[in-house]
């Protein structure tokens, strides 16, 4: 869809999309955007680690002692962050099996 855009188009886009929220807006957005994006692609890494981690560690489980509690994780939206970092909710972690 967006390879069938000509340029004047794609101009005409942008113009209305500064009109609409503004010179100063744009930059913000664009930072948000990028955050956003960064939270999304370290998630998306975190949950492959963790299934991988899962797939490994099923097999052996029969005669393990019981595993520790594991510390809740935390989702930071830049480096430094602070402001923006909460506790993700997990189903209980301890025991699967």
């Amino acid at each position: 869809m967006i390879g069938n855009l000509k340029p004047l188009e794609i101009l005409l886009i942008i113009a209305v999309i500064v009109l609409l929220f503004g010179a100063k807006k744009l930059p913000e957005m664009a930072r948000s955007l990028g955050k956003s994006a960064r939270i999304l692609k370290s998630e998306a890494k975190a949950m492959k680690k963790d299934g991988e981690a899962e797939d490994a560690a099923a097999a052996p489980v029969a005669d393990q002692a019981p595993q520790q509690p594991v510390a809740p994780r935390t989702i930071q939206a830049a480096p430094g962050d602070v402001t923006s970092a909460r506790p993700v909710s997990e189903p209980n972690r301890t025991t699967q099996g």
